[in-house]
């Protein structure tokens, strides 16, 4: 019942810019916290970025001054604005929610991923 979907991947060139969009669906409570990590072909996954429900944010060195990540509670959605691009950001992109939910009448919590999203950094 609770859905994660990553959009906003794409192809740009190094230098570009790109905004990724993470929401959550579902009979929710509240999502705690929305994390976004990356996984590139022959690379263990790696954090990216964080941001709890409290709007408190984490980042990677590696993205640091040129990522920013935000939050929409209302909406229960987190975006990931990319900015400078270089061809070590090329990766699938993936989210993760930290979720209370409900079924029926019994309270759960858990972490749920998205499917992921391609951005590619073009030489």
């Amino acid at each position: 019942q609770v859905h994660v979907m990553e959009s906003g991947g794409g192809s740009v060139q190094p230098g570009g810019s790109l905004t990724l969009s993470c929401m959550v669906s579902g009979n929710i409570v509240r999502v705690n916290k929305m994390t976004w990590y990356r996984q590139a072909p022959g690379k263990a996954r790696e954090f990216v970025s964080s941001i709890t429900h409290g709007g408190i944010t984490h980042y990677a060195n590696s993205v640091k001054g040129r990522f920013a990540i935000s939050g929409d509670n209302a909406a229960s959605t987190a975006y990931l604005q990319m900015t400078n691009l270089k061809p070590d950001d090329t990766a699938v992109y993936q989210c993760q929610a930290a979720i209370l939910w409900r079924e029926n009448t019994i309270p759960m919590s858990g972490d749920f991923w998205g499917q992921g999203t391609q951005v590619t950094i073009f030489t």
